[in-house]
């Protein structure tokens, strides 16, 4: 990787960017390739010297309405010496920018010259390696900083939109949202009070308003709340549960209703910018039929519920509907009592916090009994793995005491009649152990067919359990990660809570995950792979499977509107199978799996 040595955050008309990469090879043929990759596009007084080179490019008027630094006006001198056996090579770019830069994001003159050391190291043969942090950066890149400014407007827009939206939704009833657009328009039909008379309608309107505001004073609650929520939900799957409430006042409270308070779903800005950002890209201006509008933020949705009416110190139940709309978890922060003005117009709240939290699973399909790839296989402990995460409890014989053996299987009467340390050996078994790779890598920070992929996962994962064999999970997160259930280590539950909160890898390589499962393939009969893509890393990786003799399940998530059918590759003259999903329609296509 190249190392930065000068790169300001921000600057006024000039500034300059300093990096150094150190490549093998001869100093006269790396100085030679330098200059044909700087050449390749258009440079003015390109001039050699004995160290290196210097060249100026970006003289015309492209560089007044553009805020990339690869645009703009420069000069870049280039230097090259052996040290020890690299050679070293400096490439310094003093840039012109007729106003104030700032920079946002991944320098794209850092990006020219990694590409200029990858450039070199496949010239030379040599192996090129990119952090992973870096490959995540590169592949984003980030928006000029008036582009930011403009999408900060249109932020602070939405928050006072949803913002108000919310509290008008709030504090009127229906009756109160309609006078409060009668109000509206009488105030603006008259300010020409000569040719129309909507004036005279405004008074009484905006009299009845400020009626019902009044009676939200001195409205006041105390309650006893306890909410009765289940310990997981699934997500698209509505549920009723129970909360009770106990009236502490000395006096009745008729006609009140509760309202659940939620976490507020609203993302913060970098969230947001990644969404809309992500959304543009993959979206065609003004087809509404492609975007999704349903918020990817927003968790649940939960109903109001009338308060049964409740004498002073009486205890009732009442019933509340929520439908959670996504895997992850759902956050409650409170409850509100809602109690209407007489007329039915403006609505005083009174809050009381109740924190709670709920566990929505991932959605999961049908999945009819199917010949899962693979055949028994040893495994050392045996059933002991399963049930015991050990050895098998099946007692063979006695043996003398090896370094590693577990000091409960000691057995303590021989120690004492024979003076040494003697164990208790347990048999091994064979028995079927499969593998579910979860494919997490996504440069969509919100992607349907991510969720489908942990959605399709889910579904295997309580299939599989049921089938009397191990299953290990892989997948990878910030890291790497092996899950393992069934046979007595862990339930489908279990596994459904880890899918529930898995998310994307950022910053992280493909690799990673072939390596994981690579390491853990001595031990698994066969593979189920769920994948986002099949291109040419995916097809390597399950090559590299089949190669060891695994039997391999690959499914792959597709968009709707890839009419163009996958290429087999790897999979091609196979028993076993590779089936695209289509999204939205992934529940009928496994319904028919075989």
């Amino acid at each position: 990787m190249p190392t930065i040595l000068e790169q300001p955050k921000w600057a006024f008309w000039k500034f300059q960017e300093v990096y150094q990469c150190d490549v093998k090879g001869d100093l006269t043929w790396i100085k030679e390739s330098v200059a044909v990759f700087f050449q390749r596009s258009p440079v003015k007084d390109f001039t050699l010297l004995a160290d290196g080179f210097h060249f100026r490019r970006n003289t015309g008027w492209r560089m007044w309405i553009s805020h990339s630094e690869r645009d703009l006006k420069q000069e870049v001198a280039v230097t090259l010496h052996n040290h020890q056996s690299l050679v070293r090579v400096i490439i310094s770019y003093h840039v012109f920018f007729p106003s104030l830069f700032y920079r946002v994001g991944q320098s794209q003159l850092l990006k020219e010259v990694i590409d200029l050391e990858m450039w070199l190291c496949r010239q030379s043969g040599n192996d090129f390696k990119i952090e992973p942090k870096t490959i995540g950066e590169l592949k984003t890149r980030q928006p000029s900083p008036l582009v930011t400014l403009a999408l900060w407007f249109l932020y602070r827009a939405y928050r006072f939109i949803t913002w108000s939206t919310y509290w008008t939704k709030r504090r009127f009833t229906i009756m109160g949202q309609a006078m409060i657009g009668a109000v509206i328009v009488a105030l603006f039909s008259g300010l020409d009070a000569e040719s129309a008379v909507g004036y005279q309608a405004f008074i009484p309107l905006f009299g009845l308003l400020v009626i019902a505001l009044l009676f939200a004073f001195g409205f006041r609650t105390g309650f006893q709340v306890e909410r009765h929520l289940p310990r997981v939900v699934t997500a698209g799957q509505p549920i009723t549960y129970r909360v009770s409430v106990k009236n502490l006042t000395p006096k009745n409270q008729p006609g009140l209703t509760i309202m659940e308070d939620l976490v507020d779903p609203r993302p913060s800005f970098k969230q947001w910018k990644e969404y809309k950002l992500d959304e543009d890209k993959h979206v065609r201006p003004f087809r509404f039929d492609k975007r999704n509008f349903r918020s990817p933020f927003k968790m649940a949705v939960v109903k109001e519920a009338r308060v049964p009416d409740l004498i002073p110190q009486q205890e009732g139940d009442l019933s509340i509907e929520l439908a959670p709309l996504r895997r992850g978890v759902v956050r409650f922060t409170g409850v509100t009592f809602v109690r209407p003005d007489p007329m039915g117009i403006f609505r005083a709240l009174r809050k009381q916090p109740l924190p709670q939290s709920l566990l929505v699973l991932p959605r999961r399909y049908a999945i009819p009994p199917i010949a899962l790839p693979g055949s028994m296989k040893y495994q050392q402990g045996g059933v002991a793995m399963a049930s015991n995460i050990g050895q098998s409890d099946e007692f063979v014989s006695l043996r003398d005491y090896r370094r590693g053996d577990p000091p409960r299987h000691i057995h303590w009467r021989s120690w004492a009649r024979i003076g040494k340390p003697i164990v208790k050996e347990f048999e091994d078994e064979f028995f079927v152990r499969h593998a579910l790779v979860l494919d997490t890598f996504t440069t969509r920070p919100h992607s349907d067919a991510f969720e489908e992929a942990v959605s399709v996962a889910a579904s295997f994962a309580c299939t599989v359990l049921t089938q009397e064999s191990l299953l290990d999970l892989l997948f990878v997160g910030p890291e790497a990660y092996c899950f393992t259930a069934g046979r007595g280590i862990a339930h489908a539950d279990q596994m459904l809570e880890i899918l529930a909160s898995v998310q994307p890898a950022t910053g992280q390589t493909f690799s990673l995950l072939e390596q994981l499962v690579l390491n853990h393939s001595s031990t698994v009969s066969g593979c189920i792979c769920v994948m986002l893509a099949w291109d040419d890393a995916r097809k390597r990786f399950v090559e590299k499977l089949k190669s060891l003799g695994l039997p391999v399940l690959v499914l792959v998530i597709r968009v709707p509107g890839e009419m163009q059918p996958l290429d087999l590759g790897p999979m091609s003259n196979t028993p076993e199978k590779l089936i695209a999903l289509e999204i939205g329609k992934i529940e009928e296509q496994l319904a028919v799996l075989r």
